[in-house]
């Protein structure tokens, strides 16, 4: 299925490593040329480089954190000096968090906050002039099924990403009327390497079978009895932000293996 997205431009945070740099490339591998964003500058820079000779696309890396206005002001200037403007935002920067909110101090839930709600805020402010003055676009939010099932270990992430679901709808009701088409996605269980590093954490002392791990943790959660593959999800990724799906607008899609235990 041609998508149509060769020669489109495509911003991604968080795309240094996981489900941001899988992301990237399956944008990459439909022709269209990526601004990759994410702190650490090494690993980005070689991840786009690479993905610049694979796909045959331009790969433009920037090292901010769009957690802070500097950061996000950073992004946007640096999508208007290479391509004078993008069709699509991928805001997928984000981590997970463990705390009682008992316990968790408020600076914390403030980091959280800003990564995971005003980073979508500020970007949004950026990126919808520039594709509006393009004729339209596509702004992606990664979410979590989190936002509406609930892990006990993490309140501060379960909450932002609750608001950004929220806010997604919000900024979907507002920038249509200039052809911007703004959805969510909640992933369930994505087997990325921060995965793998924590099951390799928690079966060191065990015998180190982190595989079975995973396993039982797809077994309990996942009626499918699997993780999802980085590369699964950043498929519907693409697919939601091209034409294909010209009348997605304001919705969210869970992509769980059939984690969600409502309707």
């Amino acid at each position: 299925m041609d998508l149509g997205l060769g020669g489109k431009v495509a911003a991604i945070t968080g795309a240094s490593v996981g489900i941001g740099l899988g992301v990237a490339e399956a944008f990459a591998r439909e022709g269209a040329h990526v601004v990759m964003a994410a702190r650490g500058r090494d690993r980005l820079e070689a991840e786009a480089s690479r993905i610049a000779k694979e796909f045959g696309v331009r790969a433009v890396a920037v090292a901010c954190d769009v957690a802070t206005v500097e950061g996000a002001d950073a992004l946007v200037a640096q999508v208007k000096k290479e391509f004078g403007g993008a069709d699509i935002l991928i805001n997928n920067a984000g981590t997970g968090s463990n705390e009682t909110i008992m316990e968790a101090p408020d600076e914390k839930w403030q980091a959280y906050w800003e990564l995971h709600v005003m980073a979508a805020v500020r970007l949004a402010r950026g990126f919808v002039p520039m594709m509006k003055a393009r004729g339209g676009g596509a702004i992606l939010h990664n979410a979590s099924i989190c936002a509406v099932q609930p892990l006990w270990y993490e309140p501060i992430y379960n909450v932002t990403k609750a608001a950004l679901l929220m806010f997604s709808k919000n900024l979907a009701n507002e920038v249509i009327k200039d052809n911007i088409r703004v959805n969510t996605v909640n992933p369930g269980l994505i087997l990325t390497p921060d995965w793998v590093k924590t099951a390799k954490q928690l079966t060191a002392e065990s015998g180190g079978d982190y595989q079975a791990y995973l396993q039982s943790v797809a077994d309990e959660h996942a009626p499918i009895k699997r993780f999802g593959t980085v590369e699964e999800l950043a498929n519907f990724f693409v697919f939601l932000c091209s034409d294909r799906a010209s009348y997605s607008v304001g919705s969210t899609y869970h992509v769980d293996g059939g984690m969600l235990r409502t309707v």
